[in-house]
């Protein structure tokens, strides 16, 4: 157990499950008491939970649908009722509906979209008036290497993840005056139930241009993001920091 994030409260966008479970787990681990917010949660979500908890920190569950933009102000009001502050920002959440363009239906492109960005605009905007009011903050986008460099079959999600970069930087600029950082990772390709869904050929095809040789741990995006989120990164502000093997240089 560390302290690298002691005594902070977090919230953590689809941290039920993949990436978001182990940035739940690492803030646990680093003393942080966490909130989930999630639409589904996974079966064994209880059984995960009562796990972090014996670690002495809580672990809170909070059903939300993210794009609903009422729910999540009310659902934030009430984490500042319950627990006093919010100081660290993790918006994660996110879905695939992968195919080509001309065959991707407008269905297809707005759910990717308003999920993975308009969801994170709602969190952001949610929890800012509370950062700006405490005087500080730390708040870190899950992105994707997609959404730096494309990828053939996925524009709704490329353009989603490169809209989180854009966000990103420009409430970098906007919360600066406030102790707000803003910071945005981009994973690689990780060890995810999304990724399991990809064909060996898609795999492979990522492998190939992976300098390592080898696909991202989801604790391996956790280290980073428990570290942007705490006061090791004070100075860090507006920044893209790709987790992916050297893929994109």
């Amino acid at each position: 157990m560390g302290n690298l994030l002691k005594d902070k409260i977090a919230i953590v966008t689809g941290g039920g499950r993949g990436i978001g479970r182990a940035i739940v787990t690492e803030f646990i681990n680093e003393g942080a008491d966490v909130i989930i917010f999630d639409k589904v949660f996974p079966d064994d979500i209880n059984t995960y939970v009562e796990e972090q908890a014996s670690k002495g920190r809580k672990v809170t569950l909070k059903t939300v649908d993210i794009t609903k933009t009422n729910d999540v102000q009310n659902l934030c009001d009430e984490v500042v009722k319950e627990f006093g502050k919010i100081d660290i920002l993790i918006n994660n959440a996110g879905i695939t509906r992968d195919r080509l363009l001309m065959r991707m239906t407008e269905e297809d492109w707005d759910a990717v979209l308003t999920v993975n960005l308009k969801g994170a605009f709602n969190t952001i905007k949610a929890i800012s008036r509370v950062m700006a009011k405490q005087r500080s903050g730390k708040i870190v986008n899950i992105s994707s290497v997609v959404g730096v460099m494309g990828n053939a079959g996925q524009a709704n999600y490329a353009a989603s993840k490169a809209g989180l970069i854009g966000l990103s930087k420009s409430i970098a600029k906007e919360f600066a005056g406030r102790n707000i950082n803003v910071n945005c990772v981009a994973p690689g390709f990780v060890e995810t139930e999304m990724t399991a869904l990809l064909t060996d050929e898609q795999k492979n095809a990522f492998l190939s241009i992976i300098p390592l040789k080898r696909s991202c741990k989801p604790e391996e995006v956790a280290g980073v993001v428990a570290f942007l989120s705490s006061e090791k990164a004070n100075y860090i502000t507006g920044q893209v920091l790709c987790i992916d093997g050297g893929m994109v240089m």
